[in-house]
């Protein structure tokens, strides 16, 4: 053992090198499978150690190498323990096993039905957001609250842990209005349109956003295609002073932290349960110092939402925790039976954005409807129009241009305005039929642009060239795909050419 790790007082050392390796949010520990510390601490492969230097701790997994490039006495962290301890290399870092932590107990009490209360959660938020948990852990509390297993007052119980564990802003003004929409719906980017057409008639509408969690594309990743989104507090709190909104990124003013972690866990496992959606958006409007929030619930047989029973459930679910955490609340239902606009994924769904404001003559109709519709209800919450006359408003603000004007005051605010990126292949995917299309399958469409690279990256996705009822000619563009390399979009394309009941058609003579 290195002989200056003999004398830490608080654990056993090891000297930093940098790996350089990317493991996401994940702090990784890389030791040697011959290290004498792993053996005498019984560091396994997958064990999670507490990391201090200088003060400064992190808790990482550990994965053992066999390779020579890790030298004896040496520990390589990823990028993410690196940044967390500020390290230069070189330093002697103290190892240790980490503390017991109730948060563990907790979980697993749910796993075997046990119910959750504000304390208990409250426990596991702080750990969620300190990393003290690994990701199996977070993977368990994932799975053990999806499914219904969550009941009413645990989901508000989880609400008010995720706002309590973050920052929560307090505006000068009031109302402070927001919105969401629930998801499962490609293409439904309206929070760039409603933000600009509200905040023109003169209300505030500071907007934070997620990414994507199992979407091609959240409104974080498409409005970052065409300003900055990563803003910080402070930077958020200038940009509404000066414009009266904005639209930027959740996870960068650490508003409900603990969320984006479990969004992290929730995107893989491709889960996405009431309680968590439920928590996951009323903790971060809170915590954003939202008064009067209007919730999109698009209903359909592909989309999030598939049934009116459904819709009735999640929207008592949202009034419910709504009211409990203080937020005015008003549930909309929309269409959810076909994609919206004409893009799915960052850049492309960006450009349908861009078309809408510009009012250009090839604009997305259904994009505009859905967004005049939204913003008119949030004009008549917040008391610059009566029952009935919002969209009236809504429509004044679009068309006038006044909506635009002040989306480029919004972007420029934020950092510039930029113009989204443009993927360097494109492929059809053809009709084998002449008909009428009679479905489309939201959730086959979003896993073709997914496969074809987004929101990862971000001109990638797909163009919908035909709506429900159009007519068509056998050998016509459905939709294009878009990819930032040709494996990329074989991929996307051969997933779509196996899929049956993308696009129905009904024949024609």
């Amino acid at each position: 053992m290195n002989a200056l790790a003999a004398h830490l007082p608080h654990g056993a050392g090891l000297i930093a090198r940098r790996a350089g390796i990317l493991t996401y949010q994940s702090p990784v520990v890389y030791m040697r499978v011959d290290c004498e510390i792993c053996r005498s601490e019984g560091f396994e492969a997958q064990t999670r150690v507490e990391i201090e230097w200088d003060g400064r701790t992190v808790i990482a997994t550990v994965h053992h190498v066999a390779a020579e490039w890790l030298g004896h006495g040496e520990a390589g962290l990823s990028e993410p323990a690196w940044r967390a301890l500020g390290l230069s290399g070189g330093e002697m870092l103290a190892i240790r096993h980490p503390p017991v932590l109730e948060s563990e107990r907790h979980i697993r009490g749910k796993t075997y039905g046990a119910p959750l209360d504000y304390e208990k959660l409250k426990t596991i938020m702080l750990d969620v957001a300190a990393g003290r948990l690994s990701d199996l852990h977070l993977a368990s509390f994932v799975t053990a609250t999806a499914g219904g297993r969550m009941s009413h007052e645990e989901t508000v119980a989880l609400t008010r842990a995720m706002i309590d564990v973050g920052e929560r802003l307090h505006w000068p003004f009031s109302p402070v209005m927001d919105k969401h929409c629930v998801g499962g719906l490609p293409g439904n980017r309206t929070t760039p349109l409603v933000v600009a057409i509200v905040t023109a008639c003169g209300l505030v509408m500071p907007k934070t956003s997620s990414r994507a969690i199992t979407s091609p594309a959240g409104t974080a990743d498409t409005m970052e295609t065409l300003a900055p989104v990563n803003l910080d507090l402070q930077a958020m709190r200038r940009v509404v002073e000066k414009v009266g909104g904005c639209i930027v990124w959740g996870g960068s003013v650490q508003l409900s932290p603990a969320d984006d972690v479990l969004i992290r866990v929730s995107r893989p496992l491709d889960l996405d349960g009431a309680a968590q959606l439920v928590a996951s958006v009323l903790s971060k409007k809170a915590a954003a110092g939202s008064e009067r929030v209007l919730i999109d619930i698009p209903v359909g047989p592909t989309a999030k939402v598939r049934s009116e029973q459904a819709a009735d459930e999640l929207g008592d679910l949202l009034k419910h925790v709504g009211e409990a955490v203080g937020l005015q609340l008003r549930v909309v239902r929309t269409d959810g039976t076909q994609p919206v606009g004409r893009g799915v994924g960052p850049a492309l769904e960006a450009r349908d954005v861009l078309a809408v404001l510009q009012r250009g003559s090839a604009a997305p109709a259904d994009l505009r409807e859905r967004a005049l519709l939204l913003a008119g209800h949030l004009l008549e919450m917040g008391g610059k129009a009566g029952p009935g006359a919002g969209y009236l408003l809504a429509q004044q603000a679009l068309d006038s241009g006044q909506a635009w004007t002040q989306f480029v005051a919004i972007c420029e605010a934020q950092g510039g305005l930029r113009q989204p990126p443009v993927a360097p292949h494109m492929r059809p995917c053809l009709a084998g039929v002449a008909g009428v299309v009679t479905a489309v399958d939201n959730r086959k469409l979003a896993m073709v642009a997914k496969l074809a690279g987004a929101p990862g990256a971000p001109a990638a996705g797909i163009t919908l060239e035909v709506k429900l009822g159009d007519r068509i000619a056998r050998g016509q563009p459905l939709f294009h795909v878009h990819a930032q390399t040709t494996g990329e979009l074989e991929y996307a394309q051969s997933y779509a050419n196996r899929q049956q009941g993308l696009v129905t058609i009904k024949e024609t003579a």
